[in-house]
């Protein structure tokens, strides 16, 4: 009796395996990114939200450090034949993902291959335009997008009876007027020293950093932004840099404490600044659009992103692949868009999330969460403007920054240091060339 019980409890077991095993073949797809705190949460949110959507696919993020440290290991875990297949890469590995030979999947050529509905004229151009070929083909999929604007002390502005600056002159003059009431050691500063006052400015007064669309049309590209208004402005910041007017506050982020103080009362940076700003500014605060040189031709232009984008590598299954491309249309969904720009403070990356937060009043009382939107759709990007990929693109700024600050400690002209910049920059990029895919 006993064994026949057995046997039938056996049997059971066995069918109820067979029906279920079907249930259980989950493909998981390894997803490794860069965030920390607040923004981690909302790459788990998302994780889990798409896994509790559809049973045949599962998302599983992993913190693999700063973006430097994930691009490098996921690099290293391709050619060891590991690679996860979604890796978040910040938007100047652009270039050395691109010449990594058969390690990524292009995102337009995974949407085609995996049947998903997928339209490139859906997505912001000015964010786009970063990650996409000459022809609009998108390469990997934007994810976290920010841009530079110029966080202002309102406080500090309605003493000295100031209105918010918009060109650079008047930055330099209320700068002047904020240095002699209070702010001796700093009337205004910025961080992340070459993409503010040599990318974003090119790009915000619609003149080249380097020819080929600042690389984006090919790796042959050189160097050009020793030109007249970029020397122009570092002359006005060596100047200013002598009675602390303007002081200089490192090459990375790390001096954005200097404005949530109080001690910066006007501070450029990134917008992806605000969970810190609301955090920890004890006044009243906004984001303003980037100023301009008023004599410039067509200034402004359009502003160009920061932030990272969504990279596939290659050497996957085709079912792998099917619930990768599944994930970006999840991802792309406009309520999606909507939250991650919400809970995230980065920007939207399609035209129907921005619309629909519009709508919804989200920037009524938060108007300064526009502002990069603003700058970034100002004007349609041109070949100036679309963004840049240049190959060693990290060790290129620590040179750009190296002379920059030759020039204001006053030991090379603005001339002579833009100059030095420029011809350092292109033998690297000549160096880079020799090793990138043709």
């Amino acid at each position: 009796m006993a064994l026949r019980h057995f046997g039938a409890a056996a049997a059971v077991a066995v069918l109820v395996g067979m029906t279920a095993s079907p249930a259980l073949a989950v493909t998981e797809i390894q997803w490794w990114h860069a965030m920390t705190g607040a923004n981690n949460d909302v790459i788990v949110k998302l994780a889990n939200d798409f896994n509790a959507s559809q049973g045949d696919f599962k998302v599983i993020p992993t913190y693999k450090g700063n973006y430097a440290d994930t691009m490098n290991a996921g690099i290293a875990a391709f050619r060891a034949g590991n690679a996860p297949h979604i890796m978040q890469v910040f938007e100047v590995g652009t270039a050395t993902m691109m010449a990594a030979t058969g390690a990524v999947k292009p995102v337009y050529k995974l949407m085609a291959d995996a049947g998903e509905k997928f339209d490139p004229k859906a997505y912001l151009p000015a964010i786009t335009g970063y990650y996409s070929t000459s022809k609009g083909e998108m390469l990997s999929f934007p994810f976290n997008s920010s841009s530079t604007v110029m966080w202002v002390n309102l406080d500090e502005l309605k003493k000295v009876n100031l209105e918010i600056p918009k060109t650079w002159p008047e930055v330099f003059d209320a700068a002047k007027k904020l240095h002699a009431n209070g702010h001796a050691t700093c009337g205004f500063s910025g961080s992340w020293i070459t993409w503010v006052n040599l990318e974003q400015l090119s790009a915000w007064h619609n003149v080249p950093l380097a020819t080929k669309a600042n690389g984006l049309d090919g790796f042959d590209t050189v160097l050009e932004f020793n030109g007249p208004l970029q020397v122009k402005h570092l002359e006005n910041l060596v100047e200013l840099q002598k009675d602390k007017t303007y002081d200089y506050a490192g090459r990375t982020n790390t001096g954005e404490g200097r404005f949530t103080s109080g001690e910066c009362p006007i501070y450029l940076t990134s917008s992806a600044f605000f969970g810190n700003v609301k955090a920890q500014a004890k006044f009243a605060f906004t984001a303003a659009p980037m100023p301009y040189y008023p004599d410039a031709k067509g200034a402004p232009q359009n502003s160009i992103i920061g932030g990272a984008s969504l990279w596939v590598m290659g050497g996957k299954s085709a079912d792998e692949y099917k619930g990768v491309a599944k994930f970006l249309t999840f991802l792309s969904d406009t309520d999606r868009q909507v939250y991650i720009h919400k809970a995230s403070g980065y920007l939207p990356i399609t035209k129907a999330a921005y619309a629909k937060a519009k709508e919804e009043g989200f920037y009524k009382d938060q108007p300064y969460l526009e502002t990069p939107l603003l700058e970034l759709t100002n004007k349609e990007p041109t070949e100036n403007s679309r963004g840049l990929r240049l190959g060693n693109m990290v060790q290129l700024r620590d040179v750009w920054s190296e002379e920059i600050e030759q020039a204001l400690a006053g030991k090379k002209t603005a001339k002579q240091a833009l100059d030095a910049a420029v011809e350092r920059g292109n033998t690297m990029l000549r160096q880079f060339e020799k090793t990138a895919v043709k």
